[in-house]
């Protein structure tokens, strides 16, 4: 499974919704919080890209000794149709300033977000990350892209996600509840594996499904996914022959 870390680093640098809060700042609008850009240092630093008149860009120029403190909070929204589509919560706390030597578009200035603590509360669960855990974490590889991939697979490869029900058996003998799911909705994908929701009159749950190896790109996600599939129909064509 992708360590607190690394979860922490795909939310940051990923698709999710993310938003600035400084504590003691005046109240705005929210959107006024919501970094055009981000993406993290070498160092471990994230940096936020703000309208030059943002709230956020003024506190960090007038605050003194650099001891702005802050907090970047992330929320991770399923990107398919399903019930309880928050998948994860980010949360990178630490110091806020300026950033004076990168040249950035007109009208826009950078931020530097100097992280001293860090936790993430997604469907793996909760936990705190350090600092230069964070930093040296790298973020998913499929995350840039996951979003139409699972828009795809939900799209063009109902029936194939629908077969990974016969592979349920494992996972808290849930086998015999899956055979009467009447949906099945790929929620979450990374290169460790496939997250599936299925969901029936009675409710919901989630199984994962393992790719053999970690895949690196979409190459081995599509050998990886065929895989899968292959391994779901065949356990279907037994059950269907027994």
């Amino acid at each position: 499974m992708p360590s607190a870390a690394e979860r922490a680093r795909t939310l940051v640098e990923g698709n999710p919704s993310a938003v600035l809060v400084i504590p003691g700042l005046d109240p705005v609008l929210p959107g006024q919080m919501v970094p055009e850009m981000r993406s993290v240092g070498p160092e471990g630093d994230v940096f936020l890209l703000f309208p030059a008149d943002s709230p956020a860009v003024r506190a960090a120029t007038h605050a003194e000794a650099d001891e702005l403190t802050a907090v970047l909070e992330i929320t991770d929204v399923a990107p398919v149709s399903v019930p309880h589509r928050i998948r994860g919560r980010a949360w990178i706390a630490g110091w806020l300033t300026p950033v004076r030597d990168e040249p950035v578009v007109p009208g826009t200035a950078l931020l530097r977000l100097e992280v001293g603590e860090a936790s993430v509360d997604d469907l793996w669960g909760a936990e705190q990350v350090e600092p230069d855990e964070f930093a040296d974490a790298t973020a998913d590889p499929l995350a840039a892209h996951e979003s139409e991939l699972l828009q795809h697979l939900a799209a063009a490869h109902e029936d194939q996600v629908g077969w990974l029900c016969g592979l349920v058996g494992g996972y808290g003998g849930r086998g015999a509840e899956c055979a009467g799911t009447r949906t099945a909705v790929p929620v979450a994908l990374d290169r460790f594996g496939l997250r599936v929701r299925f969901t029936d009159p009675d409710g919901s749950f989630d199984a994962r499904f393992d790719f053999p190896e970690p895949v690196r790109g979409h190459e081995e996600l599509h050998h990886a996914m065929h895989t899968l599939f292959d391994a779901a129909r065949a356990s279907a064509d037994d059950l269907h022959g027994a």
